[in-house]
């Protein structure tokens, strides 16, 4: 009897959600290569189990760090006896992450009660896919659902597609939540799907687009981290694939891509956040991906939201070269970026940085929009939605609308011209 009390004991142990009671999330703005480099040495200092949020790739970049409670003393202690100033984010992450908890389960006994889906809220996996069926089930003859694939764990992967008919029409991609632990991603997908079929035949844009396109989207581009979030550690940002050799799991999926794989800013260590995995594609939730689109073979947009940021980003990531282009093109981008961005600010006023990933963040290899523009998807695009650092991945469900909304008027822009500027 003690031994299966014991065992009991370990499953509920292996189950629970993880806390992070105490946790910070600190930042720190490097003033020289010196303090940069003293910051890269913390990150590579695994014994502290510290998580960056920021990386510490630039003096023109905050460096946002969320620090576990045993390690606040030798962590303060480190910057202090190298005279790097800091300030606190967040004092304790546990704090913020049960007033969400609360927020979901109110929500969810109101969306019982009206039996409708609250898109100003966070939803876990069953709820989004569920509400897929109702989007399908109210707009038939526009939005479809279809499987793409399984996930390491077997779960469906779903994409909804709108259209109006025709075979192998131009088409747009657009997905949200490849890193687990962005909710405001996977949130804003859910309001954008809700969007789209809804203004069709009364937004006379987006008839239009759609009368001409196709567009594609996989709110759940990483189903199994999403649900690990929702079940067991909300700060997860990869896959959950067994590494071979390795007592850590996952592989992150937006260092998976074949473009540039295993370079600058991805990580060999299967412990990190930042594992680019053994090979590229090795990660069947990306694999799904990369053969649709070759299978498909005529996007024209490929678009990936992220958080948190708030950037409008274009290739390259795994080198600081500009792309291999015509100038035709350079200047029309240009000036399409800059007018996405300027739209999504004339909402509320958030600011958005545009440029390409090596210069506006950091180097990173192996990612999907590099992968895209290298298989000729020339309107290739990756958003890095809010905030700046207040709330980092844990954003208030009460900004998933304002953020979703503002989002839109950029997404609808590049769609227009992606539209308008057939290749």
């Amino acid at each position: 009897m003690k031994g299966l009390w014991l065992l009991l004991l370990l499953v509920a142990a292996s189950s629970a959600q993880r806390l992070f009671v105490g946790d910070q999330v600190i930042r720190v703005n490097a003033q020289t290569e010196e303090e940069l480099r003293l910051l890269q040495a913390l990150e590579a200092q695994q014994e502290w189990e510290l998580d960056f949020w920021l990386h510490p790739v630039s003096t023109e970049l905050p460096v946002d760090i969320r620090v576990p409670r045993s390690s606040l003393t030798s962590v303060k202690g480190y910057l202090h006896g190298h005279n790097i100033p800091f300030t606190v984010m967040i004092n304790n992450l546990q704090e913020l992450l049960d007033e969400e908890r609360v927020e979901m389960e109110e929500n969810q006994k109101k969306e019982r009660s009206t039996r409708s889906l609250n898109f100003g809220a966070y939803h876990n996996l069953d709820t989004i896919y569920s509400w897929m069926d109702t989007l399908v089930a109210q707009h038939p003859n526009l939005v479809t659902k279809e499987e793409i694939g399984r996930s390491y764990e077997n779960r469906p992967m779903y994409v909804l597609k709108f259209s109006t008919g025709g075979y192998n029409r131009p088409a747009i991609w657009i997905d949200t939540g490849i890193h687990s632990r962005e909710w405001v991603s996977q949130a804003t997908g859910v309001w954008t799907a809700n969007k789209i079929a809804t203004d069709y035949g009364t937004d006379a844009s987006v008839t239009s687009l759609l009368n001409n396109m196709d567009i594609y989207m996989l709110i759940l581009a990483n189903p199994d981290g999403y649900v690990y979030t929702h079940t067991n550690d909300r700060m997860w940002r990869k896959t959950r694939s067994k590494v071979s050799g390795s007592i850590c799991r996952g592989v992150d999926p937006n260092r998976n891509w074949d473009a540039g794989f295993g370079g600058p800013g991805a990580s060999a260590n299967p412990c990190s956040d930042s594992y680019h995995g053994p090979s590229a594609h090795s990660e069947i939730e990306v694999k799904n991906v990369v053969d649709l689109i070759k299978r498909h073979g005529n996007f024209k947009s490929f678009i990936s939201v992220h958080a948190y940021s708030q950037l409008l980003m274009y290739p390259y990531g795994y080198t600081c070269n500009k792309v291999p282009d015509q100038l035709e093109l350079v200047r029309k981008e240009k000036l399409k970026r800059r007018a996405a961005a300027q739209k999504l600010t004339s909402l509320y006023g958030t600011s958005y940085k545009v440029g390409n990933i090596c210069n506006i963040i950091y180097q990173a290899s192996g990612g999907s929009i590099d992968w895209s523009y290298n298989a000729g998807i020339k309107y290739s695009f990756a958003f890095e939605l809010r905030d700046t650092g207040r709330y980092g991945f844990i954003l208030p469900a009460g900004q998933i609308i304002p953020t979703a909304s503002e989002t839109w008027l950029a997404l609808k822009h590049i769609m227009e011209y992606v539209r308008d500027h057939p290749y």
